[in-house]
């Protein structure tokens, strides 16, 4: 089974919409390294209601039928990890539908004050479970969850 990962950048106050409006300068070496070098040159499935099946980005296909679906037809084949970027809707089904194997968030020293969150009061309770941890030299956490996996006792 293939793993499904995303990442989203955040502010200490949980806003991850226009992340460039909160990173300031603490986006550094240790986030950008090799981004454009990693993701030109893969397959890419994009998710949008107002894209048409002509993409121009190298290398991308429209996604086409229920999201989920796709997902977990995705994470049933052979192959690498699926990396999930930048779309905080897709991101959110994903979780609320337990499809998602991780979720990086990677978390800027700065207070946004207003955007979306990637999560509202509004929704259900849900556990994460902490897999790894780390700080960047300007400051950035970077916490990567999973979904909360119940410790029985013997």
């Amino acid at each position: 089974m293939r793993t499904v990962t995303s990442g989203l950048f955040t502010s200490v106050d949980g806003v991850v919409q226009d992340p460039f409006r909160f990173q300031y300068d603490s986006f550094d070496d240790e986030l950008g390294a090799g981004m454009g070098r990693f993701i030109n040159p893969i397959e890419k499935l994009v998710v949008s209601r107002t894209l048409g099946p002509d993409l121009a980005w190298e290398h991308s296909t429209l996604v086409e039928g229920d999201l989920l679906d796709v997902v977990r037809e995705l994470r049933a084949g052979d192959g690498g990890d699926v990396a999930v970027c930048g779309s905080i809707s897709v991101v959110r089904q994903l979780v609320f539908a337990g499809l998602l194997d991780e979720l990086q968030l990677m978390i800027h020293p700065a207070v946004a004050g207003a955007g979306r969150r990637l999560f509202e009061p509004t929704d259900p309770p849900l556990r994460l479970r902490l897999l790894r941890s780390e700080v960047t030299s300007k400051g950035n956490v970077l916490n990567t969850y999973g979904p909360f996996e119940a410790v029985v006792a013997p």
